[in-house]
């Protein structure tokens, strides 16, 4: 784990409402790792694009990265058990379905070499989940369906995912209510312990202050 810490910059991306996809772009160390955070209901699939650049300095821009450098993807459920690690090229699209809901990592680095050390990357990165991590154009290719027939195929995954993020959000709440009855029951016997304790203390310090009177003969 702390090997995993290292060079590691965490980017959180708290999903509440999983009905739209993240895409942004960030520059990395060819030692760097950087990490995203998703929250993803069980079953869900999440599908990951990404586009890696090379800095060139005599242009002062980014460009099409050498075949010799592609990315290592690590993906990490909530139990931190890893589901995805694997080397890809340059550019590509990673699918992986969740087994259990909660924060899953997805972590991504260079597998450069020394010869490169010291480049600076630019990674075009694209997360999407839930219905649309879908290709419903190569769904309707392959099974040939109408427009009428998609589009009724898109509603019903629509319908799932929500009942996905619903059951996802009890799951949540349930979570924090435990977590809530289990602080409020420590607090309960940390208060009666401290009590217990200073009455204790309160009985040995009189039974103290009344053997030392009796031995003075003052009682």
């Amino acid at each position: 784990m702390k090997m995993w810490k290292c060079f590691t910059s965490f980017v959180v991306l708290s999903v509440i409402f999983l009905e739209y996809s993240s895409g942004l772009y960030f520059h990395i160390g060819e030692t760097e790792r950087k990490c995203f955070i998703e929250e993803i209901p069980d079953d869900t699939t999440v599908l990951v694009n990404y586009k890696v650049e090379l800095y060139d300095p005599r242009s002062g821009g980014f460009m099409p990265s050498s075949p010799g450098i592609g990315m290592h993807v690590e993906v990490r459920d909530v139990d931190d058990k890893m589901i995805l690690s694997r080397v890809y090229s340059s550019e590509g699209r990673i699918s992986f379905t969740s087994h259990t809901p909660g924060e899953h990592v997805i972590c991504l680095y260079s597998n450069s070499s020394a010869w490169f050390s010291g480049t600076q990357l630019r990674v075009h990165l694209d997360i999407q989940v839930g219905e649309h991590a879908i290709d419903y154009a190569n769904v309707a290719q392959k099974e040939k369906l109408s427009e009428l027939q998609l589009r009724l195929r898109q509603l019903l995954s629509q319908v799932d995912q929500i009942t996905k993020e619903q059951n996802y959000q009890r799951y949540r709440e349930e979570r924090f209510r435990q977590t809530s009855e289990s602080t409020n029951q420590r607090v309960l016997w940390w208060s009666l312990a401290q009590t217990a304790i200073l009455l204790a203390m309160g009985a040995w310090q009189m039974k103290h202050l009344k053997g030392f009177f009796e031995a003075k003969k003052l009682v």
